[in-house]
């Protein structure tokens, strides 16, 4: 019997395409399931992911979709007790373990598709298919990060979770037939992490990020109005606004880098754009040229109304969609080198990298003084995303990790 189908896991909904692992796992999904017939086991974080239900519905041979309710505490407890990292109880279903199951037993699924170390944890050990483990980035590092900064009890829980996922994310390289990282540098990183047998014996790959061009492309898309009602030049920095790398960042320019800017350009307005914005940056929203929108409906409208996009993340794993997206959007980008990590385009010509507070707002001055520099750096942004990051490109290595060399077409359900 052939086994030709694909079991998908994934720890968190891919639609909607929102945010950053959804934007990857939407694209590689919609990639897989025109391969060969598909099986989905995902999480949803909301109401809002629990809607889109109707579209794993209509992809999927079978599907299992879950609402995460397990509180972060409860986790925490059972991670302790189990001598495990906090995500791997986090995201333990029985009602998915039972799925994953079924699906194996009664399908004809040759290959596993683990998107997010968490969802290892569903692989049989007896499973004789492919596993192919989608790290992402190195999960481990980014909480050694975390524990370096924080201090107090934060800093012990945060030692201990990187701790713990580097033993777990070097036994589940063990266990796939490949993993992937979203970077050459994220998979010299993750190979580096490894002991030197499991080094040559794991089979490491990148797999990178794209983005959807013709979906990003400000020729398509008319500016926020209410955006082009404030004052500016318009600073704008996006994403999900209660993930902890995102905030930092959010209140450095904040606190920071926007005085010092106004101090050159007193009309200089920062504009905070995305889903949950944290408290800390609520209680600055309409003091001193900063404004946090919140989550919009369409992030290119508002990108289409900045002048400039900046991004001085601290701590960042993997390739930043933010980036691409403004990329895309013909936005002139500063951002620190590690939000740079990944991309692959050049200082002064795609983007503008500096690291220190003073370096960072020198360059955002002389891109806002010199408007054609600024839009000729957008255009060449754009240009450089739309010639070598577009998904068609960036994915064209799936159909042969899943068994399906030449893009074979999907078999009838």
């Amino acid at each position: 019997m052939t086994m030709n189908e694909i079991l998908f896991l994934s720890h968190r909904m891919p639609f909607p395409p929102d945010r950053g692992d959804k934007i990857r796992s939407h694209h590689i999904l919609r990639r897989l399931a025109g391969l060969a017939p598909i099986h989905i086991a995902t999480f949803a974080d909301d109401e809002r992911d629990m809607a889109e239900e109707v579209e794993l519905a209509a992809m999927a041979r079978s599907y299992r979709l879950v609402r995460r309710v397990k509180p972060l505490v409860v986790a925490g407890v059972q991670s302790l007790l189990q001598g495990a990292p906090v995500s791997l109880p986090a995201f333990h279903s029985p009602e998915i373990a039972r799925y994953v199951e079924d699906a194996l037993a009664n399908n004809r699924i040759g290959t596993i598709y683990v998107f997010s170390g968490q969802m290892g944890q569903y692989v049989p050990d007896d499973f004789k298919g492919r596993v192919i483990m989608d790290f992402v980035d190195v999960d481990s590092a980014k909480f050694e990060a975390y524990a370096e900064s924080d201090t107090g009890p934060r800093r012990w829980i945060n030692a201990r979770e990187a701790r713990l996922l580097r033993a777990v994310e070097a036994r589940m390289a063990r266990r796939a037939t490949q993993s992937l990282l979203i970077s050459p540098e994220e998979a010299a990183l993750f190979r580096a992490r490894l002991s030197p047998e499991d080094a040559v014996t794991c089979d490491v790959r990148v797999l990178r990020n794209g983005i959807d061009s013709r979906h990003f492309d400000p020729a398509v898309v008319r500016p926020e109005p209410r955006l082009l009602d404030c004052e500016g030049p318009r600073l704008i920095f996006t994403g999900q606004m209660d993930y902890a790398p995102n905030v930092t960042a959010a209140l450095r320019v904040m606190d920071r880098l926007l005085p010092r800017v106004r101090d050159l350009l007193p009309k200089a307005t920062f504009h905070v754009v995305g889903r949950n914005p944290a408290d800390e940056l609520l209680a600055r929203d309409g003091r001193d040229g900063v404004h946090v929108w919140g989550g919009v409906e369409d992030m290119r409208t508002w990108l289409s109304a900045a002048d400039l996009a900046l991004v001085p993340l601290e701590i960042a794993r993997g390739v930043q969609n933010k980036v691409l997206e403004a990329m895309a959007m013909n936005l002139p980008v500063v951002l620190s080198s590690a939000a740079a990590t990944g991309i692959g385009g050049t200082d002064g010509l795609h983007y503008a990298v500096a690291d220190s507070d003073a370096d960072l707002v020198d360059r955002v001055a002389a891109l806002l003084a010199h408007p054609r520099q600024g839009w000729t750096l957008g255009l060449e942004a754009r240009r450089f995303v739309v010639d070598n990051l577009s998904w068609q490109a960036t994915l064209a290595p799936l159909a042969e990790l899943v068994g399906y060399p030449g893009g074979a077409a999907r078999h009838a359900a």
